[in-house]
């Protein structure tokens, strides 16, 4: 049985596509695609894709690339495949840790913020390595400590204190989980990696409203699975967005982000 953790299902991928890609994915996409642009490969694997908002870009910024897109999550990609089209997008649905790919088939591989969420990061970072062409390169991005992510960490304490005897740590646990750079790399390293640098970026998330932001926050992404287990979810979203309405004000939400982006070569 899939983990909640790892369970994108029912109206989540939705929400998710509405709501993150303003206030989280959105301008890392744009990041991580001008670095996959600026190697300019032929033959590109997307891992972990989510609902194709790296895809977008890159399929605009690179038109004679071939792109191979998956993720594990089916529901997830099915939304990517409903909004991208063209003869060089295909999608397939795959664990990033068991490939079903040659050795040496892509001379980029690229995956935005689905690390944290690989139960064997080394496993997946070796096949990674393994569908990679010589000297191809790895460039993929984690979240920085989630104190450094200020409407995330907001909403996410403002839902651990609605359950206090069982408070629901997804994002601390998962997405936020993963934020030690020199371990990524170390990580990295034992999968066979060469070359490894990161650079932390820091940029502005949007959300029109703060309960924008909460529904985004409480109901697209696996938090939602937590909360249900444990009570009201309408309650939850309105005990979140009072706290990013307190913290940013009534209008739209601006919230600084951090995160780590990594490119290794093969």
């Amino acid at each position: 049985m899939p983990s909640p953790d790892r369970t994108f299902a029912g109206s989540i991928p939705t929400i998710y596509d509405r709501y993150l890609k303003p206030l989280l994915f959105g301008p890392y996409a744009a990041d991580i695609a001008e670095r996959i642009a600026a190697l300019d490969p032929r033959t590109i694997l997307e891992t972990a894709a989510g609902t194709g908002l790296v895809t977008e870009v890159l399929s605009e910024r690179l038109p004679k690339a071939q792109l191979m897109v998956t993720d594990l999550n089916e529901p997830m990609l099915a939304l990517a495949a409903a909004k991208i089209e063209g003869p060089q997008v295909q999608f397939v649905q795959a664990d990033a840790q068991s490939l079903p790919f040659e050795e040496g088939s892509f001379e980029a591989v690229v995956c935005q913020f689905g690390a944290m969420f690989f139960p064997d990061r080394v496993a997946a970072y070796r096949e990674a390595r393994r569908v990679l062409t010589p000297d191809g390169h790895f460039v993929f991005n984690v979240w920085d400590r989630i104190e450094a992510n200020p409407a995330t960490q907001v909403a996410a304490d403002a839902v651990c204190g609605l359950f206090r005897s069982d408070p629901p740590r997804f994002f601390h646990r998962i997405p936020f989980g993963y934020h030690d750079a020199h371990r990524v790399k170390e990580d990295l390293a034992a999968a066979g990696f060469q070359d490894i640098t990161w650079q932390t970026v820091r940029t502005i998330g949007r959300a029109e409203s703060p309960m924008a932001a909460a529904i985004g926050l409480c109901q697209g992404t696996p938090l939602r699975n937590e909360i249900e287990a444990r009570g009201d979810l309408p309650l939850a979203t309105q005990i979140a967005a009072d706290a990013l309405l307190e913290r940013f004000g009534s209008g739209p939400v601006e919230a600084t982000m951090s995160a780590h982006v990594f490119s290794a070569r093969a």
